[in-house]
């Protein structure tokens, strides 16, 4: 009899459809977006190594109280702090000194490719760094060591610099330098934090700090420090705590002058942004759905109103409360079913047209079943009103409501 009334009535069921619809249309969308994002960017961060502490000038830390002025007068990772690190750690598998250098120009005869990192790394770092090549091959420990003119190119660099031929031993200008292109990294798509390295160059740090300062904060050197299989984080910075203060001679009272960073600490930052952005997306959600309840409301009383005689009719042939009750909220809650699974399509046509616009985003089930749960939450909660109305309602009021 609920799905009855709904055929019958055509217009009114999809105008009801329609506030819920775009309710779970627009919390769903919300919660994939910031799902996906945050995917993303945690994708990025593990990338940088779970097991890998850096050793840089400046702490990955966020918020009003960050002082930076006392962290501004530190100084900055050398190579020459890499190489005592080496002979001092227990614990560290494989080190690597790394410097960057931004939004730089790139050019191959008549081709340039704009807005490029730079970075600058000793021979151990393709055994930190995870990345895979697309061509080529990694720097010989002779190339590296001795400051060889070479280079890897990032896989967007290589197509748009080389459109119709290899890139290996082309001869790229980094700076108005000449360096020979050993080797390119395998696509590996975007990145929210930046670390992708489809345009980036690597070279030697030997080589590149023949150019660039690598004692400059504009470069941002660090040392990268792998621990053993065997060894925790937390072990391991304890360990580079000690060298490092020897290494600077520190005084017992004097603060560290120097920051160990691992990605823990930026995954905890990015889960409590995203936990507010989907906080303040579920309240946007919420008035959308809210919307939605109320439409389905107003509607099921408008239908109880119209068919009080009904009720009336089959109250008389012995029809229970319970019974009229259960009809009024099946229909609402089968209204709202339709209505969340159309919002469900409508999201999840979004994701395509996202992630054909380079945009990586999908629903997940644990999305789908939540626009399905608050669809059938909402039609219960908007239907049991009217549901109850028309179970309490007198049978010969009710038929007497025909005149």
């Amino acid at each position: 009899m609920a799905w009855h009334a709904l055929v019958v009535n055509k217009l009114r069921t999809f105008l009801s459809l329609l506030g819920v619809t775009i309710g779970i249309f627009a919390i769903i969308t919300v919660f994939t977006a910031v799902d996906s994002m945050e995917d993303n960017v945690k994708g990025s961060v593990e990338k940088l190594g779970n097991n890998v502490i850096y050793v840089q000038k400046w702490p990955w830390a966020f918020g009003s109280e960050y002082p930076w002025w006392k962290y501004w007068q530190r100084p900055l990772p050398t190579i020459s702090e890499m190489t005592q690190l080496k002979e001092r750690s227990q614990l560290a598998e494989e080190m690597a000194f790394m410097a960057v250098l931004s939004t730089q120009t790139l050019k191959w005869e008549g081709n340039t490719v704009e807005n490029v990192d730079i970075n600058l790394a000793s021979h151990d770092y393709n055994r930190i760094a995870g990345f895979d090549l697309y061509e080529g091959r990694y720097f010989t420990e002779a190339e590296s060591n001795g400051g060889y003119p070479v280079a890897l190119v990032g896989y967007e660099i290589a197509k748009n610099l080389f459109p119709y031929s290899s890139a290996l031993d082309k001869s790229i200008t980094v700076k108005g330098r000449k360096a020979r292109v050993v080797g390119v990294f395998a696509k590996e798509g975007e990145s929210l934090i930046g670390n992708s390295n489809d345009n980036t160059v690597l070279i030697p740090v030997n080589y590149g700090r023949k150019f660039i300062d690598i004692k400059s904060d504009r470069s941002g050197p660090m040392i990268m420090v792998k621990a053993r299989s065997n060894v925790s984080n937390q072990e391991l910075m304890d360990e580079l705590k000690g060298h490092m203060r020897s290494i600077r001679r520190l005084r017992p009272v004097e603060e560290d002058d120097f920051a160990l960073n691992e990605t823990k600490m930026l995954s905890a930052q990015v889960g409590q942004l995203f936990d507010v952005i989907s906080i303040v997306g579920a309240i946007i959600g919420g008035f959308s759905i809210l919307v939605g309840g109320f439409g389905i409301a107003n509607i099921m009383f408008v239908s109880v109103r119209e068919r009080t005689p009904i009720i009336g009719i089959q109250k008389s042939l012995g029809a229970k409360n319970y019974f009229i009750l259960i009809q009024y909220l099946t229909e609402s809650v089968i209204l709202c079913l339709f209505g969340g699974l159309l919002g469900l399509i409508l999201v999840y046509l979004a994701t395509v047209i996202a992630s054909g616009a380079g945009f990586d985003m999908s629903l997940s089930m644990k999305n789908a079943l939540l626009g399905i749960g608050v669809s059938a939450l909402i039609g219960m909660v908007s239907g049991l009103f009217p549901a109850a109305a028309a179970s309490r309602l007198d049978p010969v009021e009710a038929i007497r409501a025909n005149g």
